[in-house]
């Protein structure tokens, strides 16, 4: 397993302490976010998705493994629970600037 980006980290990290704000801080402003073809679009839109389906049912993530995916960008696999989503899933991030700007979750 390669090494975790910090923006990655915080990710997990801010998803597991129910830390909104700082969740937001890891995505760039215009970021955007797909979850299974539901689309969100700037921090706003991910305010919304973390609302309805991280933070606001009280989500955990594990990190299983993470690999490099081409520049800028990783390929995540993370255990999940809490009071939605139960399982494992894969993530797609590309980053920029230290931040999120793309995340696809498949």
């Amino acid at each position: 397993m390669s090494t975790t980006p910090s923006a990655i980290q915080r990710f997990i990290e801010t998803t597991n302490a129910g830390d909104t704000a700082g969740f937001l801080d890891a995505f760039t402003e215009d970021a955007f976010l797909s979850d299974w073809g539901r689309d969100f679009t700037g921090r706003a839109g991910i305010a919304n998705w973390n609302e309805t389906d991280n933070i606001g049912v009280q989500s955990k993530f594990r990190l299983i493994e993470v690999e490099p995916n081409g520049a800028d960008a990783y390929t995540a696999r993370l255990a999940v629970s809490g009071n939605g989503y139960n399982g494992e899933g894969t993530m797609a991030f590309t980053l920029s600037g230290g931040r999120i700007s793309r995340l696809v979750i498949s």
